[in-house]
């Protein structure tokens, strides 16, 4: 079978298995989507074994597996209507496949020089940060202890950091750098997740600061490593941050 045949018959049968949750009971939806969100991960080493290894090239099965956790969770908070959810396999099944070109590209990126490995870090980030956006919604969400969901959102980040600083070098041998740029930035995201518990703001607008706060992070730390953050990326970056703070602060409802 072909990389694109198997590309396309994982994304149904993800597809075909995160439509059919919503036919269970409720109490067993949540048990779905943990079940969907393991099986990603054979999948898609079923899709992309010819360039993985027992190595770094394992760093492509992370956004898989969380964005198929974050459009689960994102599924319970939409209104139980077909109208509103089969939307939302649409999104899911092509993001799958987008997800599936994009770690192939990875995987040999990390093997040899290709064409596409800039559109593919694009995809990837543009994906990291609409995974991201889904799993702070679903955590805030929750209304667990302010501490829990700065525990529960630094903790989730890091993967999400490690493999979009890894993308930028692709080594197949560990290397520090992501791991501590991934640490320092995940640490930071959860500050700010603790800081908004205490700002008057709505489940959106906190979830899309956040947001913005991975893309900075991201975005900086991968200038980093590429020596490339030069002072107007890092003035371009950290306009989008303040233009953002700024709107947040003036839309907050402070009475």
């Amino acid at each position: 079978m072909t990389k694109r045949r198997k590309f396309l018959a994982t994304s149904l049968l993800l597809s075909l298995g995160f439509f059919g949750i919503q036919f269970l009971e409720s109490r067993f939806r949540i048990s779905g989507i943990i079940g969907l969100s393991l099986i990603t991960a054979p999948l898609f080493i079923w899709s992309l074994w010819e360039g993985l290894g027992w190595n770094m090239t394992l760093m492509t099965l992370i956004l898989p597996v969380l964005f198929t956790a974050g459009v689960g969770t994102f599924w319970f908070l939409l209104p139980a209507s077909i109208y509103a959810r089969l939307p939302i396999v649409f999104f899911y099944a092509f993001g799958i496949y987008a997800l599936n070109s994009t770690m192939n590209v990875f995987t040999v990126g990390a093997i040899r020089t290709i064409a596409l490995l800039r559109a593919a870090r694009g995809v990837g980030f543009v994906l990291t940060l609409v995974t991201s956006f889904l799993i702070f919604n679903a955590i805030i969400s929750l209304k667990i202890p302010f501490w829990g969901t700065a525990l529960a959102i630094g903790f989730l980040a890091f993967p999400l950091f490690l493999q979009g600083f890894w993308s930028v070098s692709l080594e197949k041998e560990f290397k520090p750098d992501p791991f501590v740029f991934a640490a320092v930035s995940s640490v930071m995201v959860g500050e700010i997740a603790l800081a908004l518990a205490f700002w008057p703001v709505t489940l959106v607008v906190g979830s899309l600061f956040l947001t913005v706060a991975v893309y900075v992070l991201l975005g900086l730390g991968q200038a980093q490593l590429e020596q490339r953050l030069f002072s107007q990326t890092l003035k371009e970056y950290l306009t989008v941050g303040i233009l953002v703070f700024a709107g947040m602060f003036f839309a907050t409802h402070w009475s």
